[in-house]
């Protein structure tokens, strides 16, 4: 099983993965290597303060402050991360493409209630071409 799949299970609950389209790397990356590659990208799996911070210097945009900003609007993330789609989309797939998604996991907490009383719930930002940030979370392991 490899760090995405774990993460993915619940079983990497300090970490953040981060994808990020192959329109977003340059021809020379050499991310390949540390992360799992996707059919629209690499997912990265990376231990939480660190991942906090290669999400920031490869946005510019804060992990926590996006995920705040994202949680305002439903949508569709893959269940591997690797993508989804935008909630703007009305059919036209010209105008949006999923740049980048950040992840976080949550264990479970049965005094929240809800899908925290179920089991550990995985978190999903994702940001738009077309600039809409939306979120989506599931119990993990459920989506595999």
């Amino acid at each position: 099983m490899d760090k995405l799949e774990q993460f993915l299970a619940g079983e990497r609950l300090d970490d953040v993965a981060i994808h990020i389209d192959e329109s977003q790397l340059g021809d020379d990356h050499n991310l390949g290597s540390a992360g799992t590659e996707v059919d629209t990208g690499i997912v990265l799996v990376v231990p939480g303060e660190a991942g906090r911070n290669a999400f920031q210097q490869a946005t510019g945009i804060g992990a926590m402050e996006f995920a705040k900003e994202a949680m305002g609007q439903d949508g569709e993330i893959d269940s591997t991360l690797a993508g989804g789609v935008c909630p703007d989309d009305d059919g036209d797939d010209s105008d949006h493409n999923i740049e980048f998604v950040l992840s976080f996991a949550e264990a479970q907490n049965e005094e929240v209630g809800g899908m925290y009383e179920e089991g550990d719930v995985i978190h999903a930002y994702a940001h738009c071409s077309c600039g809409v940030n939306f979120s989506q979370k599931w119990l993990a392991g459920s989506r595999q």
